[in-house]
């Protein structure tokens, strides 16, 4: 939409700011993700959703979707060291580049600048940056408690990903309509919308995971299965009843090599499993559009309406191509 361009540059410089300190060594470390780009894609919900009344968002707005933005930066710098990753955005990760010590740490700043940055925003916000910073670790422990689980239930999936992904982004939304002082049924609608464009987001993602290739991703296609992470596409095969579940069952459950990764990526490919992943995609595209018919008309609510079908078709496209 026209002015996005101009509020990006207004985000890039609020995060940039937002994480200097006194010691250059920890600004270095905090920066460094800010620094490697990104879409901003919370703190750019924050501040449509700040424009749903027909104004520019405010400089509060701005810091709004800062604050998000900072508790998804500090929970990659987690997740990397978790995950062991070695590269991120195309640059190393504070992990790889500093240690696990430093990056646990400059992790914790940044989850530290943003409660700050919340509190400043009142105690509403406050209250739902810390509790979204819950729901982040709890679906992370979801995950991680049914690792390598070939039994794992669906519900356990979609409760995971609510919580590590799309939690966040309802929470964006819904501090872009706190802080522009939106009606509450307005607020509430933008939280629904959030959460689904969240689900939307992750489950593409899950989807890319399988069907794109090594270089469209930056790393190894169906590293999440080699890790024990069995997303959507990968249940649905399992409970397919047909011989590609027996066939995938008997090869998952434990770490994979590149040879049984690959064999196991191409039996998901070969069944239904992605494509019903899909539907399930479309289904919450549905839920966000239904939540715009409760926002109204304006540019901000049609670039709201076009954002999750548009992220699907980045899917779609890698799948069926």
């Amino acid at each position: 939409m026209p002015g996005m361009d101009a509020d990006r540059a207004r985000i890039d410089a609020a995060m940039r700011a937002a994480v200097v300190t006194s010691d250059p060594y920890l600004t270095e470390i905090a920066s460094h993700l800010i620094v490697a780009g990104g879409k901003r894609l919370r703190p750019v919900l924050a501040l449509v959703a700040g424009q749903l009344d027909g104004g520019s968002a405010g400089d509060d707005v701005v810091q709004g979707g800062v604050a998000c933005e900072l508790v998804h930066l500090g929970s990659l710098y987690h997740d990397d060291v978790m995950d062991e990753a070695e590269t991120r955005r195309g640059v190393d990760t504070v992990n790889a580049r500093w240690g696990n010590l430093q990056a646990i740490l400059a992790g914790d700043f940044l989850l530290s600048r943003a409660s700050e940055i919340a509190a400043s925003l009142g105690t509403e916000v406050a209250g739902l940056l810390a509790r979204t910073i819950g729901w982040l670790c709890e679906g992370q422990i979801e995950e991680l408690r049914h690792t390598y689980s070939v039994d794992r239930p669906e519900q356990s999936y979609l409760a995971s990903i609510h919580g590590k992904t799309a939690s966040l982004y309802g929470t964006a939304a819904r501090i872009g309509g706190i802080v522009a002082e939106l009606e509450r049924p307005t607020i509430d609608a933008l939280t629904d919308y959030g959460n689904a464009y969240g689900m939307v987001f992750q489950i593409v993602d899950d989807v890319l995971d399988l069907t794109a290739t090594a270089e469209q991703l930056g790393k190894p296609a169906g590293h999440d299965m080699e890790e024990g992470v069995y997303t959507l596409p990968v249940l649905r095969t399992l409970a397919s009843g047909r011989s590609a579940a027996d066939e995938l069952r008997d090869l998952l459950g434990k770490p994979l090599d590149p040879t049984e990764r690959d064999k196991a990526i191409g039996i998901v490919r070969s069944d239904d499993g992605i494509e019903s992943a899909i539907t399930t995609a479309r289904d919450y595209v549905a839920v966000a559009a239904t939540a715009c018919d409760r926002l109204g008309d304006g540019p901000a609510v049609e670039a709201l309406r076009q954002a999750p079908a548009a992220l699907l078709a980045t899917v779609l496209s890698t799948s069926t191509g």
